[in-house]
């Protein structure tokens, strides 16, 4: 296969990178390869966060007298015939968080019931027909197979996560298990030479390598697991350089795409499996090369440790643009980011991790992955980090993704939020949603994005936008003459403009681009934040060519849309929300006075009703009656 000119990005300019021989020249001996000491160390490995190792073994102990995680073949094949990729997932996950488990209670305590439960855990994985998840597995699109092709295996995410976890595992319990199993990290180095690192080494046209310039989350992440395992688990000192110079030359090439405010279009809940990948894997690096590569001074790798900050509502809540929950899960590794605003010396960063150190509690669980969890264990400043509040900054603007979120006052989620956005359809996890506004009450979103229901095949398939939560339909935009925005990056705002001062914040915009129509001349959507007054403003002027139908007649109506959380009331021009978790009740007026549908969506996928309850509500504001030329006016307040 033709392999390409070497890319040349920001890793390759600042390291002077023209080839492997750096990286030989630089990698520590092999011996040293992780930034986790072995269990050899007892040192470290005796002397434990107490937390952390009661609620790891409380789970652990209960799992021994369990079966293991036993994924099964019809489940695999499932996604072929049902478009079910979870059930199959849910197992193999369950199946790597129990060998974590016991990974660390058998470095803590080096009993044999632990490495007995981490050789089982092993082999297990060593004989899973497949370590691809199915929803990325090409064996049925190139072999017509439903089930894995053994001799052509794919490298995917969870291929990526696999040989991950036997490469920290390999690390730490290297002494005990050639004591007490012998041969069997010989199977872990068969096995990933054979699943990845060969693959990884022959294959050069991986999609998620973003040759074409299409460069998202899988790269760090992947890329990631595969310098941990070259480093840990290959041998032969020239193909680990080999293997670790394409691991720079791939990161780079997602580095090169991050832009320089640092945010990602797949959203917060995505960024601690891109951004957040992408520096773990560098930090990894900087460790196996004696600190000689250091990426921590490139502008954008700086700047999105703040991205996570910069999303947040408050306690719970983000912003959540394309795939993410508004309420995401808690569990997240917050240490990670801790550590990496600590190497930038971003306090306040830094300081929004801390804000979910749990005193007395866990420093990390399992739910994030083997190699986490181990770094955790091990950061004694995240151990000792104390909870400070998080920063919620005043105003935030970034103009790679055109999102802007303005509160009442920094530093805290007081009052009304507002949050928009500008951007394109054709963005990483997207959704239609250009013009898209959030607004949140004391914190809590009142207008709303759904976010996503659980996977399957169809969400990244041709039939994602007939998933309701990716359509426009279901977001805080218009609806022109019966059409909805369209996917892909020409459907954009254009001539934004945006402002933020003590007074308030503006963010304007031309949606007409959105949709796909030729007869929109422009549709303006400008969003307001007014301190003084406590106010948000949406105001939206449209000019479209022709005459309109009269109100009414559906197949082209013209609408704006509001969907809402929480206990909606309505009565002409006027709409009253009872947010949830007790925030209060929000007040959205329309002027002038049109009609409003109500539908009441119920949400029947836990990821949705795990997050909002038992139902939505949207709003169809019909301006239709107005005319080719008009405006209609929202205002929120509190009550």
């Amino acid at each position: 296969m033709h392999t390409p000119e070497r890319f040349t990005g920001p890793l390759a300019s600042l390291w002077r990178i023209d080839g492997p021989r750096l990286a030989h020249d630089l990698l520590r001996d092999v011996s040293d390869p992780l930034p986790v000491p072995p269990a050899t160390d007892r040192s470290t490995w005796s002397a434990l966060d107490a937390p952390t190792l009661a609620d790891i073994g409380a789970r652990a102990t209960a799992s021994l007298a369990a079966p293991w995680p036993v994924p099964l073949q019809s489940d695999y094949s499932r996604r072929w015939r049902e478009g079910d990729r979870d059930t199959y997932e849910q197992a193999v996950f369950a199946r790597q968080s129990r060998l974590s488990r016991a990974v660390v209670m058998a470095a803590a305590t080096l009993e044999d019931q632990w490495l007995d439960e981490v050789a089982d855990g092993v082999t297990l994985l060593c004989e899973q027909s497949s370590w691809c998840w199915p929803a990325h597995d090409d064996t049925h699109a190139v072999h017509g197979a439903v089930v894995p092709t053994v001799t052509d295996p794919f490298l995917d995410l969870g291929a990526g996560e696999v040989v991950g976890q036997l490469a920290w595992l390999d690390h730490v319990l290297a002494a005990p298990l050639d004591e007490r199993y012998p041969g069997l990290r010989t199977r872990i180095r068969h096995e990933a030479d054979a699943r990845v690192l060969t693959p990884f080494l022959r294959r050069r046209d991986w999609h998620w390598l973003g040759l074409d310039g299409d460069v998202h989350n899988w790269n760090p992440w992947i890329h990631g697991n595969v310098l941990v395992a070259a480093l840990a688990l290959e041998d032969d000192a020239d193909r680990r350089a080999q293997i670790v110079d394409l691991v720079i030359e791939g990161i780079d090439r997602y580095v090169a795409g991050l832009p320089d405010d640092g945010a990602v279009d797949e959203g917060y809940s995505y960024w601690w499996n891109g951004a957040c990948r992408a520096i773990e894997a560098l930090d990894v690096l900087r460790h196996a090369t004696s600190g000689a590569l250091d990426a921590t001074s490139i502008p954008a790798l700086r700047a999105t440790v703040a991205f996570p900050h910069r999303m947040h509502l408050s306690d719970g809540w983000y912003l959540n643009v394309a795939d993410g929950p508004a309420r995401p899960s808690q569990a997240q590794p917050w240490h990670a980011l801790h550590r990496a605003a600590r190497a930038v010396q971003d306090e306040q960063a830094a300081a929004h991790a801390a804000t979910h150190r749990v005193v007395d509690g866990p420093v990390a669980d399992e739910a994030a992955g083997l190699g986490r969890l181990l770094r955790a264990l091990v950061d004694t400043a995240w151990h000792d980090a104390a909870p400070i509040g998080s920063p919620l900054p005043r105003d935030v603007w970034l103009p790679s993704t055109q999102v802007l979120i303005a509160r009442h006052e920094g530093g805290s989620p007081r009052g009304l939020t507002l949050a928009a956005k500008g951007g394109h359809n054709g963005e990483h996890h997207n959704h239609n949603d250009v013009g898209e506004l959030v607004v949140a009450l004391n914190g809590v979103p009142v207008i709303v994005d759904a976010g996503r229901p659980t996977y399957t095949a169809a969400t990244f398939g041709p039939d994602r936008y007939a998933i309701w939560t990716m359509q426009s339909t279901w977001h805080n935009v218009p609806e022109v003459r019966g059409s909805a925005q369209a996917p892909g990056t020409t459907y954009a705002a254009r001539d934004l403009t945006v402002q933020q001062d003590e007074a308030g914040a503006v963010l304007r915009m031309d949606l007409a681009a959105a949709y796909p129509r030729d007869d929109i001349s422009r549709w303006w959507r400008t969003c307001r934040l007014d301190r003084a007054a406590a106010r948000v403003t949406v105001t939206d002027e449209w000019e479209l060519d022709g005459a309109s139908r009269p109100s009414g007649e559906s197949d082209d109506a013209t609408s704006v849309r509001l969907l809402l959380a929480g206990t909606v009331r309505t009565s002409p021009g006027r709409a009253e929300i009872d947010a949830l978790d007790g925030a209060g009740t929000a007040v959205v007026a329309w002027e002038p006075a049109v009609p409003c549908a109500v539908t009441r969506r119920e949400l029947d996928d836990p990821m949705l009703a795990d997050v909002w309850g038992n139902d939505l509500t949207l709003l169809t504001l019909d301006v239709t009656g107005i005319g080719a030329t008009g405006s209609l006016q929202l205002t929120v307040e509190e009550r």
